[in-house]
C-alpha cells in the first residue's frame, strides 16, 4: 500500500506531541511494509531543512516540504476577523503553492490512502478528490474548538475572552463542516471518536493513538540512576495551553511546595518560551532549561514528571513518553483524558492546588511507592501504545476499505 502523508508542520524534529504523532505513526507504517511520502507546510517556526533528517530516518520516508509563511500577525488577525467567516488559525495554513506541490504529487503517484493530519488540512480535500483516486483519511489529533472553548474558560483578560469565544465558536462550525468530507476517520482517542460520531460521523472510524515503538530509548532508561527526588517538566512552551497550566502550578502549587521543602527541585525544558516567560519561571525558583539536545537523558535524570493541564484536547504525548520512561506522573483530569490511566495505580491525578501537593508530597516521601507507579506506568503503555500494533491494525483498516 502507498500512503501520503499531509501535515502542517514538518515533524522533524519530533520535539512537540503533534510532530511525534505523525513522525511515529509515518514510520511505524514503513515498518509494516507500507511506502510512505509525507508532504509538510515548512514554516518559520517549525522550520526543516530535509537535508539534516537523519539517514536512517529519511531512507524512510519520503519527505517533501514547502516553504510556507504562517507567522500570526495582528493585521492579518484584525482583517480576518472583520472580514471572514473562518477561523485565523486554519486560515493561516492555506496556500495556493502547498495546493499546487500536493496536487504535484498526487499526479506523479498512485497513492492509495492520503492521511490528514489533522482539522487545518481539510480544506484541501477538494483538490484530492480532483487529483486523485486515493481514498483520503482524516487524522484527528484532537477535537480542535474544545481547545478554544477550555481557553476562553481560563483566560481573565476580558478582550483576549472575547476573541477566543469568536474564535472557538468559528472552530466549531468549521470543525463540523468538515465532517463526513473524508473516507475514513482516524481519532487519536475514543473521546474523541464519540464526539464525531454524536455530531454527524457516518465515515468508518479507527481509533489509532499515538504510541511508543518497541525500539524507543525510553524503554530502556535505567531509573536507579536519576536523582530522586526531583520534580519535571517537558513540553512545547509556545502552545498557550501549557503555559496557562504552568503559569498556575508555579503560583499555586511550587511555591507553596517549595516554601514547605526547602531544596526540592522543579525542571522545566520546552522550546520557544518568550523572554517574559522565561523570567517568570526563573524568577520562581524554577530550574529553566531551555530546548533540549537529548530528551532521553532528560527523562533518565528525573522521576516525578507533573503535567498541570486544564485547556487542550485529544491526548497528551509527553505523558506517554513519561510514563514510558519508567517514572510517575502527576497531571489533571483533563491531562490523562484519553489515555487510560488508573489514578493511584499508573498515575496520579489532581485537579487543584491541594491535590497537587498532596500527590507530591506522597511520591517525595515514599520511595517504594514511587518506584511501584513507575514499573505499572511503563507496564502500561508497552501493554497498550505499542506503536507497530496500532499501525498494522491501521493498515488492516485501510486494506478493507479499498
Amino acid at each position: 500500500m502507498k500512503v501520503l502523508i499531509v501535515a502542517n508542520k514538518m515533524p522533524y524534529p519530533p520535539k512537540d506531541g503533534g510532530s511525534i504523532a505523525t513522525l511515529s505513526l509515518a514510520r511505524s507504517l514503513r515498518k509494516c511494509g507500507c511506502i510512505v511520502d509525507l508532504l509538510a507546510m515548512n514554516t518559520s517556526k517549525h522550520y526543516c531543512n530535509i537535508g539534516d533528517i537523519p539517514d536512517e530516518i529519511s531512507s524512510e520516508i519520503g519527505f517533501h516540504a514547502v516553504p510556507i509563511d504562517t507567522t500570526i500577525r495582528a493585521s492579518a488577525a484584525l482583517k480576518n476577523l472583520l472580514f471572514s467567516s473562518l477561523p485565523y488559525n486554519a486560515e493561516r495554513f492555506i496556500n495556493k503553492d502547498f495546493e499546487k506541490k500536493l496536487c504535484e504529487l498526487l499526479a506523479a503517484n498512485n497513492y492509495d490512502v492520503v492521511q490528514l493530519e489533522g482539522l487545518y488540512l481539510c480544506p484541501y480535500i477538494p483538490a484530492i478528490r480532483k487529483c486523485s483516486q486515493a481514498k483520503v483519511a482524516l487524522r484527528a489529533h484532537n477535537v480542535e474548538h474544545e481547545i478554544w472553548s477550555r481557553m476562553v474558560e481560563n483566560e481573565k483578560s476580558l478582550p483576549k475572552r472575547f476573541y477566543k469565544r469568536i474564535i472557538a465558536r468559528r472552530m466549531r462550525k468549521f470543525e463540523l463542516s468538515h465532517i463526513n468530507s473524508y473516507d475514513y476517520l482516524v481519532p487519536i482517542t475514543d473521546r474523541d471518536a464519540k464526539f464525531f460520531s454524536e455530531n454527524g460521523n457516518t465515515r468508518p472510524i479507527f481509533v489509532a493513538p499515538t504510541g511508543i515503538g518497541a525500539d524507543n530509548p525510553l524503554l530502556s532508561i535505567d531509573g536507579t540512576k536519576a536523582e530522586y527526588p526531583t520534580f519535571s517538566y517537558i513540553g512545547a512552551l509556545d502552545w498557550q495551553p501549557n503555559v496557562e497550566g504552568l503559569e498556575w502550578f508555579v503560583r499555586n502549587v511550587w511555591n507553596k511546595y517549595r516554601f514547605m521543602h526547602s531544596g526540592a527541585k522543579f525542571r522545566i525544558a520546552g522550546r520557544n518560551a518568550d523572554k517574559e516567560f522565561e523570567k517568570f519561571l526563573i524568577s520562581n525558583g524554577v530550574d529553566y532549561m531551555g530546548e533540549l539536545e537529548s530528551v532521553v537523558e532528560y527523562y533518565a535524570s528525573g522521576t516525578i514528571f507533573v503535567v498541570p493541564l486544564f485547556s487542550g484536547s485529544g491526548m497528551r504525548i509527553k505523558i506517554v513518553e513519561a510514563m514510558s520512561a519508567g517514572k510517575s506522573v502527576i497531571t489533571t483530569t483533563l491531562g490523562t483524558e484519553g489515555i487510560a490511566t488508573e489514578n493511584g495505580k499508573n498515575i496520579f491525578v489532581a485537579d487543584s492546588a491541594e491535590d497537587f501537593i498532596a500527590c507530591m508530597e506522597k511520591l517525595a516521601s515514599d520511595k517504594c511507592l514511587y518506584d511501584e507507579i513507575s514499573a505499572n506506568a511503563r507496564k502500561f503503555v508497552v501493554e497498550n501504545y505499542d506503536n507497530n500494533i496500532i499501525a498494522s491494525r491501521l493498515l488492516d483498516f485501510y486494506k478493507m476499505g479499498r
